[in-house]
């Protein structure tokens, strides 16, 4: 195996390549199956429902493309950032990092197919408490964007500063007293 398709990076092109699937394959059947397009809501549980919303924008709804140029500047925008996090992920060793790296890219790639082929993502997702909505309505690749985003946080944070310590250097910021 050469250095570039580690154990790891391997692992982590396959878990990339699974959450790209299982977001289309679940876009596909609320949209086809389900027909949620036109049903437009399905009540599931008192907290979460299926809710039908085109997502023009990019993260948060920012950025809205109306137009084709705008459509296509987004597409290549985000295709860019996918580039950038397989490009991170294949340099990187830890198991923890590709991870984090290979859900990210793995979210990219399944809205970044919605976006080509529709020019908006779909996003069904609706978790709320009463009326109360913390988060705006979501699909199964914007949970693994958000979940990827936090274990690389986390682990820049927290892991990062645990090794410093384990090999006697004071973690970033701090001074050890001699």
């Amino acid at each position: 195996m050469s250095a570039l398709f580690t154990r790891n990076r391997l692992i982590g092109l396959a878990i990339a390549a699974l959450i790209a699937i299982v977001d289309q394959a679940v876009k596909w059947y609320v949209v086809g199956p389900l027909a949620l397009r036109q049903v437009g809501r399905i009540d599931l549980l008192p907290f979460f429902d299926l809710t039908y919303t085109e997502n023009k924008g990019i993260s948060l709804g920012m950025f809205q493309a109306y137009d084709m140029e705008t459509r296509w500047l987004l597409v290549a925008l985000t295709a860019g950032i996918a580039l950038v996090v397989l490009v991170w992920m294949m340099r990187e060793k830890a198991m923890g990092e590709i991870a984090g790296l290979a859900l990210i890219l793995g979210g990219a790639l399944g809205n970044i197919r919605d976006r080509f082929d529709l020019g908006y993502v779909i996003d069904y997702a609706d978790f709320h408490i009463g009326t109360f909505r913390p988060f705006l309505i979501f699909n199964i690749a914007d949970a693994a964007i958000t979940i990827g985003v936090v274990i690389i946080l986390a682990r820049s944070l927290l892991v990062r500063d645990k090794a410093d310590t384990e090999t006697g250097e004071a973690p970033r910021g701090e001074r050890q007293d001699a």
